[in-house]
């Protein structure tokens, strides 16, 4: 910014003035709209949980090499680091509104969170620091509504007596351990209430004043509950409770332009939150209205469950200027060998694959945190993976719940959800459909199969499968009830592939209970 219009701007700050000077807003504006488009392959996020659980010692180096140096020279452009907030309010970074984390009770015994801070190593300083350093952007990353706190597990009644906010202001919670909420953990924060929109507000505006963050990533998905009534009566949030959340979104979105005047450079606001406008609404939180408003820059969709198809997040976002970057969380089927089959990286290597084809922006990984893993040299680029095996799956993420429950969504989906948690009945006779989506606009040199798992072990002679209208011909076995497909070149499309299976008649009924396209080089 020029420096005539910035000290009008931070005069008008300092004075208290409504506005800032017109042309220096519309210079931060510009501004962020740059720092927007800049390249972003992948999003690491991660937790902050290294303070906590693995600092060996206090030096910045030591803490670094955790989980960030090994980061250097790969794809990933932007870090989005959480400072803790496992329950709402605590934080590892050095806070006067909230609370620093220093319990060091039971598991969190190596909790060495005062130690760091004692010794001027702040996690998120550090990290700010690393970013730029190796010319990599760093956002501080906000769990809106972190209900960990609220499991039965050992380490819920410990977080929970750790947060002084929480024991000393219960009613700011939705629910009590002896009343709890039909949906979301009661210790989830009630959004109706002022005080509780006021503290999110500051916690982020603390953060704007004294730390060099590129952007903000409010995390709606960790947990995602936040109106009492809808917690306890599965009622779908009304106007009003929106009209709330809107405001708090407005009112950080607004400091974030104040805060960037003030140190001549922008914010970046970004939200992660459910991939369904509609089940948005429903939980509270309007998503296409912040979009329209232009309040946000940034959409990370998905999380704990997945509700449509990647294009669609992308073309929404798209439509009101945003960048959006496909959430890849790990996957929380239940069955240990669909799992294990789901977190590999050809695993990985396909969900980015298709994220790509969708349009995406880039992807953002969470709960993935080796520095080593060849990911974060992988999937952030679509001529890298292309020559790498793959594998493509109906549903990675499965029909999974967020932790601590929330609204039911089943009635949101529009997406596949099958696995072997979630079967397609096979009857005789009748034809069952599901799809994939895949990203191989080049076959040569590679060979693609289509595997097809059934609860019971099926003769092949009595399956009928067929892949975008041709039918397969007949598989070889597998071990695990699995059928194996050759397919052609030919077969396998740039974007949604459409399977579907027909038991013969008099076969015996069943269920189809898994899908995989494996793609490997020759």
């Amino acid at each position: 910014m020029r420096p005539l219009l910035l000290c009008c701007a931070v005069l008008c700050v300092i004075t208290g003035c409504a506005d800032a000077p017109a042309d220096a807003l519309t210079e931060l504006r510009a501004a962020r709209k740059a720092a927007l488009d800049r390249p972003r392959r992948i999003i690491f996020n991660n937790d902050g949980n290294e303070p906590v659980y693995k600092a060996e010692d206090v030096s910045p180096e030591a803490f670094l090499r955790l989980r960030t140096t090994g980061l250097v020279g790969s794809q990933v452009d932007c870090i989005s680091y959480c400072t803790w907030s496992s329950g709402f309010g605590m934080f590892t970074h050095d806070t006067k509104v909230g609370q620093v984390f220093t319990t060091k009770e039971a598991m969190f015994s190596t909790n060495r969170t005062a130690e760091l801070l004692a010794a001027g190593t702040d996690p998120l300083k550090v990290m700010t620091d690393f970013g730029r350093k190796h010319g990599i952007e760093v956002f501080w990353s906000f769990r809106m509504n972190d209900t960990h706190d609220g499991s039965g597990a050992d380490y819920g009644p410990v977080m929970l007596r750790a947060n002084r906010l929480k024991t000393e202001h219960p009613e700011y919670m939705i629910g009590t351990a002896a009343k709890k909420p039909k949906f979301g953990a009661w210790t989830a924060i009630d959004y109706t209430q002022e005080s509780v929109r006021e503290l999110a507000f500051r916690y982020v505006e603390e953060v704007c004043r004294n730390y060099d963050v590129d952007g903000v990533e409010l995390d709606f998905f960790r947990h995602p509950v936040f109106f009492r009534r809808a917690a306890m009566a599965g009622v779908a949030c009304d106007d009003a409770e929106r009209a709330l959340m809107t405001d708090m979104v407005r009112r950080i979105r607004t400091m974030t332009e104040t805060e960037g005047l003030r140190r001549g450079r922008p914010y970046l606001l970004a939200v992660r939150l459910p991939d369904s406008v509609e089940y948005c609404r429903d939980i509270g939180l309007d998503l296409e209205r912040w979009m329209a408003e232009g309040l946000i820059d940034i959409y990370m969709p998905s999380g704990y469950f997945r509700l449509n198809d990647w294009r669609r997040s992308v073309e929404l976002g798209h439509r009101y200027g945003l960048k959006v970057y496909p959430s890849l969380d790990e996957s929380r089927v239940r069955d240990g060998a669909a799992k294990a089959l789901r977190q590999t990286v050809q695993s990985y290597r396909g969900r980015a694959a298709a994220a790509w084809q969708a349009g995406a922006d880039g992807v953002y990984v969470f709960n993935s945190f080796d520095p080593r893993s060849a990911i974060w040299r992988e999937l952030g680029d679509m001529r890298t993976l292309d020559g790498l095996d793959k594998d493509y799956f109906a549903s990675v993420r499965g029909a999974g719940v967020a932790a601590g429950n929330s609204l039911p969504y089943a009635g949101y989906v529009q997406t596949a959800h099958l696995n072997p948690g979630k079967p397609i009945v096979l009857r005789p006779g009748e034809t069952a459909k599901t799809a994939f989506y895949a990203n191989e606009t080049d076959m040569k040199g590679k060979k693609a199969r289509l595997h097809i798992q059934t609860k019971n072990p099926s003769d092949p002679a009595v399956l009928e499968v067929r892949i975008n209208g041709r039918r397969l011909d007949l598989p070889g076995a597998e071990a695990g009830n699995w059928l194996s497909y050759e397919l052609r070149a030919e077969d396998l499309r740039a974007g949604r592939n459409e399977v579907e299976v027909t038991p013969v008649k008099g076969a015996k009924p069943d269920a189809w209970t898994d899908l995989r396209c494996s793609v490997r080089r020759n």
